[in-house]
């Protein structure tokens, strides 16, 4: 016998209750919804603190590959001149070249029209081929001084032109691995820049106001390790002044009893015990040139006058005092005598992180002079702005 049950219909049960497959979704919709709105907004938000870290460090990073950029325009920018140079050396060579040759073949024509002999040397190069000069050798008369003079000139101008057309190739290529290396640089400068700026800029009201509270606080603790390092300086230079005037003293009473001071009068003569000292002049001269430009917008690879990156100003503030710095803090940093943190000179060049990504001109009392990051601009600032351990050298130009 055929049932008579129904056949059951489809669709899921909620709560005992068959629903049509439209109901389902609806019913799935509100309970995701409803998911949506339980969850903590911040589960996968950064802290203010992690954004703080990340945004520094990106700053950071940018900050080293604006360095690279830097020396890889540099580089760039030599090797295009030597290309230009090379090509127009090649140019005028192969020039010459051709007025050679021109004589040359004039000698050729000479030769088949007279039966007059041609140098040895031009009878091989016009030859059709390597049997063809021996054949024609035989022939060889005595050469005339200046048909001599103008194969050898040919041949010698040959030779060197080939070996500049190789190098003139050679520094192209170069040239174009220095143009790749620059574009990558530029990238990566702007990739982080975009990074960091995009993190800012999800930060709440609230945030940013707290992000500046965190700010002025590590502001305020830098500004006091400067003021405690300007009293030890202060206390150095007491002490040192005394021990001068000590010394001198020493020597005045001891004049009248012998004819000399010996090893007093020697020891005094070093002055400081700090190794190098930078010029006054000059010093004032870059420092006086740095506090014109304190407004001034950082952008990274600039070197004046209208904006510079950190390697750029203090370029531009030593060359104004006569003292030519290379361009990058790599090079920078190896540009002088290294002195403790110390013994720190106004003009000194005070470098940070330990890839050396950034540098400052110290003024005295703690204080540089630096263009920060981008986003700001050319400032005073403490040497204990991100901190002690940040510092990496202090560095007094040659």
């Amino acid at each position: 016998m055929a049932s008579h049950r129904k056949s059951r219909p489809t669709g899921p049960r909620v709560a005992g209750i068959r629903t049509p497959a439209l109901a389902t979704a609806a019913l799935t919709s509100v309970a995701l919804l409803s998911q949506t709105a339980n969850a903590t907004p911040s589960d996968d938000r950064p802290t203010l603190e992690e954004v703080e870290k990340k945004v520094d460090d990106l700053y950071r990073q940018a900050g080293s590959a604006t360095e690279k950029y830097n020396a890889a325009k540099e580089k760039t920018t030599k090797q295009r001149k030597k290309v230009d140079t090379l090509l127009d050396d090649v140019a005028q060579r192969t020039q010459k070249l051709n007025d050679a040759r021109e004589e040359l073949g004039s000698f050729a024509s000479a030769q088949y029209r007279t039966g007059a002999s041609v140098p040895e040397t031009a009878t091989l190069l016009l030859a059709d081929s390597p049997q063809d000069y021996f054949d024609q050798n035989q022939l060889m008369n005595r050469l005339t001084g200046r048909q001599k003079t103008a194969v050898d000139d040919y041949v010698t101008q040959q030779s060197e032109t080939m070996k500049k057309r190789r190098e003139a190739t050679e520094s192209l290529e170069t040239l174009t691995d220095s143009q790749t290396d620059l574009k990558s640089a530029k990238s990566t400068v702007q990739k982080k820049l975009a990074t960091a700026r995009e993190l800012l800029s999800e930060l709440t009201a609230e945030e940013k106001a707290r992000l500046a509270a965190i700010e002025r606080k590590k502001q305020e603790e830098a500004e006091r390790k400067a003021a405690e390092l300007a009293k030890q300086q202060a206390a150095q230079e007491d002490a040192e002044r005394k021990r001068r005037e000590e010394a001198a003293q020493q020597q005045e009473s001891g004049s009248g009893s012998s004819g000399t001071s010996g090893g007093t009068g020697s020891s005094d003569s070093s002055g400081s015990s700090t190794p190098g000292t930078s010029t006054g002049t000059k010093a004032e001269k870059a420092i006086a040139f740095a506090r014109a430009q304190i407004g001034k917008p950082y952008v990274w690879g600039a070197t004046g006058p209208g904006s510079y990156d950190c390697s750029g100003l203090t370029q531009a503030a030593w060359k104004a005092a006569g003292v030519t710095l290379p361009r990058v803090t790599y090079d920078q940093v190896n540009a002088g005598t290294t002195v403790s943190v110390s013994q720190a000179q106004p003009g000194d060049l005070v470098f940070f992180y330990d890839d050396i990504s950034h540098v400052g001109l110290y003024i005295g009392d703690g204080m540089m002079i630096h263009a920060p990051k981008p986003g700001a601009y050319v400032r005073e600032e403490s040497i204990f702005y991100d901190g002690e351990s940040s510092i990496y050298s202090v560095v007094r130009p040659a």
